[in-house]
């Protein structure tokens, strides 16, 4: 009777804790991150700038998204659930930009703000935006790409999808750019393949096949550009095919400093998830968070990948936060 007793004490006394436990979390403000996917490192270094955001001012972060980049159904289904969950706030980086419109509103017209990063959304019921000046960062491309062919050549483009503002606008910014600045340049277009680096692989293949002569290729995301260099080498056309990449893992620099790519621009990933997931922490304070914060794009080359500043861009320290 005496044990029954001490076990029932316990379990009461367990239970106290654990009421306490989830009291003391609930007083944190849940906010949901929705990036466009998970696997690349871009995402990942995003990740630990909510994460770094949260806890300076007190959130807790639910992250999570679509298993492929291209996916805008499921990430309209990752918003819809997190309203049904009655987050505090939302933070999201649309995979196109007219398929979330509705999601978005709805969440807006529940009480709940969203923050929007990386890529921009046709609506103006948001709190911030954060993200690159794409269009600038495609005229960056295109400058360098015009200044190694020396101004003539043909030229291709491996794009994203079409709908995802941030890469239409990096499009926009390196083809403008190449028509107005380089007019012996022959510029025969984007190809769009979805995110898969397979795709993007036989794109630049089909590219070159078509075109022995080609001279370039602008690659304007992470995906498309590994594809891209994988397509180069396999031609063996590396040196007769400048490559200006986009975006940044380990095994693309390395390709850097091999020569297999002249030139790769790159965004702060991590000033994006901490400036966006910090204007929903102001905001949830009674304060005004920025309506738009460009958070920078750089050129890297083989002359200056080494230098501090490029290294502490191109591989922050997001371990510490991811572990956590």
């Amino acid at each position: 009777m005496l044990a029954r007793r001490s076990l029932l004490l316990a379990a009461v006394f367990a239970s106290l804790i654990a009421a306490y436990s989830c009291q003391r979390t609930s007083t944190k403000k849940v906010v949901g991150v929705v990036p466009k996917g998970t696997n690349h490192i871009f995402w990942q270094t995003v990740h630990a700038g909510a994460l770094a955001a949260a806890d300076e001012f007190d959130l807790e972060v639910i992250w999570n998204a679509p298993q492929l980049e291209v996916d805008a159904s499921r990430q309209i289904a990752i918003v819809e659930n997190l309203i049904a969950r009655r987050v505090d706030g939302i933070v999201l980086a649309p995979v196109e930009e007219d398929a979330l419109v509705g999601v978005v509103e709805r969440a807006v017209s529940e009480g709940i703000p969203v923050s929007i990063f990386d890529s921009g959304i046709k609506t103006d019921k948001i709190i911030s935006y954060v993200a690159t000046n794409n269009y600038d960062a495609g005229v960056m491309a295109a400058r360098r790409m015009g200044t190694i062919l020396g101004g003539k050549g043909k030229i291709g483009v491996i794009g994203f999808m079409p709908g995802s503002a941030s890469t239409m606008d990096r499009e926009a910014g390196f083809n403008d750019t190449i028509a107005k600045e380089f007019p012996l340049i022959q510029n025969l277009g984007v190809r769009f393949p979805m995110a898969d680096r397979a795709r993007a692989l036989a794109e630049a293949e089909n590219i070159m096949t078509a075109n022995p002569d080609l001279a370039g290729l602008f690659a304007d995301n992470e995906s498309s550009t590994d594809g891209t260099v994988r397509a180069v080498k396999q031609r063996g056309a590396v040196g007769k095919v400048k490559i200006v990449g986009f975006d940044a893992s380990k095994e693309l620099v390395d390709e850097l400093k091999a020569g297999s790519i002249d030139s790769i621009v790159i965004q702060d990933p991590f000033k994006m998830g901490y400036e966006s997931t910090k204007a929903v922490a102001l905001h949830l304070r009674g304060e005004e968070p920025t309506r738009e914060i460009d958070s920078g794009s750089y050129l890297v080359l083989r002359e200056n990948v080494d230098t501090p500043e490029m290294q502490a861009r191109l591989f922050p320290d997001i371990a510490k936060w991811l572990r956590r």
